[in-house]
């Protein structure tokens, strides 16, 4: 007899249509499954074989042939289990098969028969729904996952039994305590900006980076908190919308990085140490992988000590940056991720940390030369805000702290509703993303600031890039104090922030 059910295997950070055919004629006993199936796939064979035996049905002791279509796409992990040990019973006549192509099954089995969950159970969920299938059939562990889809009809099974059960016509098993999941508290917990003292114009940087998602540097001596600021930028970032909410979990449930099924509201924060590899930041190792710059998505990338990452590394996230996206070619496979993160680094000025103070430092000439060149002029161009953080006096230690998060956090999300409103258009949320021609409709200079973007043009102080990102920060400041109109001393305090001062190695006088 012939069988065939409908599965979904995980394609990059998608989920791709399978059709599971099942075919059971005379012959020596065997199991053989066909279709570009990874190891994990293979050895299904003896997962479903224990698992129909332990629940109460009869493994057919004929020739079993499953093949998996289309056959020239790779089917990975353990979520194809349900749906091969389904279709193996309607094929013996032990369950009826009128079901089975509108129904999706996905689901790893024990050999007890109990299904268990898989990676990827929120794009396979919102595969299901774009498919126009009927129901989605999966175990309880990842059930409201799948529930965060509208519209989309689940079938929790706690085992092979119960999935028999569902295809017969009959009711699928209680679904989980709470029902559909909702976002969660959108004040983040922890670290707070109050705790920051003396460093008011770092925090008036960090709070600018947070509402336009500029990328920023932060450079300075040891011990003047450079950590400690970009360790806070999460608790004033607004929380993700749905939609943004829907494709951060995605990503993690793919790799298998997501830790409860409630709808996540704070944004994903990386920080991955100096050692790590280019395929451990950008990917593509193997197929399938996603670096650090996929997981960072719609939140932020924090790469401390700088400068000690490798140089290869930090040339690679070049495209990332500029694009929002990674495109990862190997010799068998390509794939494009999105990686529209934002970007917070630290280091040090110089190889001792403490340039410009001349009664510590004793870096020469040259280790300040060779410390400045382990940063590519290409990716230093691509960072909004460089800001220097200097050592704090002792009497300023004392003060009230500048701001907390919660009211940074206020006018950040002010701020990003404005931007959302006036670039409604564009598809775009943030300044930070403005093209050439978005920048030409919506930033308007005054006649102070026109001369003083020509004077830059004129003494070559800027590329064209930096001059683009430039006029994006100066639109954020506006934004931040309620205005319309980009003025001369926002887009001052814009080129301020870029000044290559930061990164010199010695202070400005």
């Amino acid at each position: 007899m012939l069988a065939r059910t409908r599965t979904f295997t995980i394609e990059g950070l998608h989920a791709r249509a399978v059709s599971v055919e099942i075919d059971i004629r005379a012959g020596l006993p065997a199991f053989a499954i066909v279709g570009l199936a990874d190891a994990a796939v293979r050895e299904a064979r003896d997962r479903v074989h224990a698992a129909v035996l332990n629940s109460g049905f009869e493994f057919p002791a004929r020739r079993i042939t499953a093949n998996l279509a289309p056959a020239d796409v790779p089917k990975i992990g353990p979520g194809l289990d349900l749906a091969l040990a389904c279709g193996v019973l309607a094929a013996s006549g032990q369950i009826p098969s009128e079901l089975l192509e509108a129904y999706a099954l996905f689901g790893e089995l024990s050999l007890d028969g109990e299904v268990r969950a898989s990676h990827g159970t929120l794009a396979v969920a919102e595969a299901t729904r774009k498919a126009g299938l009927d129901m989605l059939v999966l175990g309880p562990a990842r059930a409201r996952e799948a529930m965060l889809v509208d519209d989309l009809s689940i079938g929790v099974v706690e085992r092979l039994s119960s999935a028999a059960r569902v295809l017969s016509g009959g009711a699928p098993d209680p679904l989980p305590k709470s029902g559909r999941a909702q976002v969660t508290s959108a004040r983040p917990a922890g670290l707070d900006l109050a705790d920051v003292r003396g460093q008011g114009e770092a925090v008036e940087a960090l709070t600018v980076a947070a509402a336009g998602a500029h990328n920023s540097l932060l450079s300075g001596p040891p011990g003047t908190g450079k950590t400690m600021l970009a360790q806070r930028l999460p608790s004033i970032l607004p929380p993700l919308r749905r939609s943004e909410a829907i494709e951060v979990m995605r990503i993690h449930s793919v790799t298998g990085r997501l830790s409860g099924a409630e709808l996540v509201s704070e944004r994903p924060f990386r920080a991955p140490h100096h050692t790590i590899t280019t395929a451990g930041l950008i990917g593509g190792a193997r197929r399938g992988w996603v670096g650090e710059v996929v997981l960072a998505h719609k939140g932020v990338l924090f790469l401390d000590e700088l400068s000690e990452f490798a140089r290869p590394t930090l040339e690679a996230l070049r495209q990332p940056l500029e694009d929002g996206r990674v495109a990862i070619v190997r010799a068998r496979h390509s794939a494009v991720y999105p990686s529209r993160f934002m970007l917070m680094a630290a280091t040090n000025p110089c190889p001792c940390g403490y340039a410009g103070e001349q009664e510590r430092c004793r870096c020469s000439e040259a280790d300040l030369a060779r410390h400045r060149r382990r940063l590519s002029g290409p990716l230093l161009d691509r960072i909004d805000l460089l800001v220097t953080i200097e050592r704090t006096p002792a009497d300023r230690l004392a003060l009230r702290p500048s701001t907390s998060s919660t009211q940074a956090r206020e006018r950040v999300i002010e701020a990003r509703e404005r931007q959302a409103a006036r670039l409604s258009d564009t598809g775009i949320l943030v300044n930070a993303q403005m093209d050439a021609p978005a920048l030409r409709r919506h930033i308007r200079l005054d006649e102070p600031g026109q001369q003083i973007l020509a004077g830059t043009r004129e003494r070559g102080l800027l590329s064209m890039r930096g001059q683009h990102r430039a006029l994006r920060v100066a639109r954020t400041i506006a934004d931040l104090e309620g205005r319309e109109r980009v003025r001369a001393e926002h887009l001052a305090r814009a080129l301020a922030w870029r000044a290559e001062t930061a990164l010199s190695g010695r202070r400005a006088a």
